[in-house]
């Protein structure tokens, strides 16, 4: 039977992973393997840079923590798999796509994305699109066209009722 402290010890895992879960917003599970320290140190580095996480932890921690919250990814806890979490849906989402295109060995496998569960398709459609600064300015520039095409149309207006008065 195993310790104690050891058990405890797995028990805070556990509690951290379920804990992430709920806390975050995206939580990203993906395949590693073959993914050099320089390569895993660069992945970090972006994610952090956008405000999530990465981890790594045992599958059969990851297990006992989703079952905890009636998650069910028991089909993809096979094999080195990492976790990104962030409380920001995308972020964490379109750092993983967009390091995959360089690194053939990271494979998106499955998601929890504002509590849906979301497979490698969804991810990859998800990674897509564009980031929150992006939808902003879009909509600023829609907003934008619109005031100018206001006062283009008040300018003609007012030159119309000029013309009239003269």
């Amino acid at each position: 039977m195993a310790n104690q402290k050891i058990l405890d010890q797995k028990q805070k895992i556990v509690d951290e992973i379920a804990n992430n879960v709920k806390e975050s917003n995206s939580f990203v599970l993906f395949y590693h393997s073959g993914l050099s320290v320089a390569d895993e140190t660069e992945l970090r580095r972006k994610l952090r840079e956008n405000d999530s996480e990465l981890k790594v932890y045992k599958n059969t921690l990851m297990k006992r923590a989703l079952d905890s919250l009636n998650i069910n990814f028991d089909e993809y806890l096979e094999g080195p798999n990492a976790v990104a979490f962030s409380k920001d849906a995308i972020a964490p989402i379109k750092v993983l796509a967009d390091f995959a295109k360089n690194h053939k060995e990271l494979e998106l496998r499955v998601g929890l994305i504002d509590g849906e569960i979301s497979n490698s398709e969804k991810l990859n459609m998800l990674s897509t699109i564009p980031s929150r600064e992006g939808l902003l300015t879009m909509l600023a520039g829609g907003m934008i066209g619109i005031v100018r095409d206001l006062s283009i149309c008040l300018n003609m207006y007012a030159d119309k009722l000029e013309s009239q008065e003269n």
